[in-house]
């Protein structure tokens, strides 16, 4: 029988390792910076990560990012502990492209072929699907959901001329990544509520494990649907009615250190992506 202490940890501490929507709050250069920075800047370091061909490349990526943790002051250990929720994935990633990437073999096991090109493959989606996440929690952890709110709705602008609903659209997105702690805390609770009245989310096969989330998905749904339907109850008793005639407390002004750091994205883009494309 699995010890209680042991059964009570091991799903909940998976669910708290997640970090993605989560604001860590301190003082920071980067914590600072206009949110429209960091979503451009995240994007384009997204972006820059499929223009490699060489390891060069990578390693200024690397670089680069060390320097964007090390200017936002939150700790490495809390950004790893997010990588934890996405282990299964990345495997799953790596196995695939490692046995099923033809090339020039190096190692056979069983009906199985390691080649050349399948662990080059491998190794190069790892470090992109780690520096994705990694890179996307930065902006998360160092933005707080309203700031993140008006970057977006500023950013996305131009596309009004083509009728998008943009404050609209920037309010979902907003909403979306602010319910995930949340969820992931309601989530928690209710685990460790059935737990305490014997599940077990751990031991069995496959479908067992399934049939035993029942009990856990069902009141998770439907404290969702009522934080929703409050949520919704209280933007109409303030008279929401989207972003059309709406001021701002604080709007978003550029500063010398916005456009330093754009100056820095700029530089980063051409020096990786000369070096890791064409050298």
């Amino acid at each position: 029988m699995v010890p209680w202490r042991k059964r009570f940890g091991t799903g909940i501490k998976m669910l708290r390792d997640i970090t993605l929507g989560q604001y860590y709050q301190t003082d920071s250069v980067i914590h600072r910076l206009d949110p429209r920075v960091k979503l451009a800047g995240t994007l384009l370091f997204i972006v820059s990560l499929f223009f490699f061909r060489n390891g060069y490349g990578y390693l200024i990526a690397i670089a680069f990012l060390a320097l964007v943790i090390k200017l936002s002051h939150v700790p490495f250990k809390y950004m790893v502990k997010g990588m934890k929720a996405i282990l299964f994935l990345l495997l799953i990633t790596v196995v695939f492209n490692l046995f099923l990437t033809p090339g020039e073999p190096l190692v056979s096991v069983w009906k199985f072929t390691v080649t050349k090109e399948g662990l080059r493959t491998a190794a190069t989606m790892a470090v992109r699907l780690v520096m994705l996440v990694i890179g996307s929690s930065i902006m998360t952890l160092t933005t707080t959901p309203n700031n993140l709110t008006d970057g977006m709705e500023k950013g996305m602008r131009p596309l009004r001329i083509f009728k998008v609903p943009v404050h609209e659209v920037a309010m979902m997105m907003s909403i979306a990544l602010r319910f995930i702690p949340i969820l992931l805390e309601e989530t928690d609770k209710i685990m460790k509520a059935q737990i305490a009245r014997g599940a077990d989310f751990e031991s069995g096969n496959i479908i067992k494990r399934a049939k035993a989330l029942v009990p856990l998905l069902v009141p998770l749904f439907i404290s969702a649907f009522r934080r929703a339907n409050d949520l919704a109850m209280a933007m109409e008793a303030r008279c929401y009615r989207g972003g059309e005639g709406r001021t701002k407390m604080k709007p978003l002004i550029y500063e010398k250190r916005d456009r330093i750091a754009y100056l820095c994205i700029l530089v980063y883009l051409v020096g990786s992506i000369g070096i890791g494309r064409f050298l």
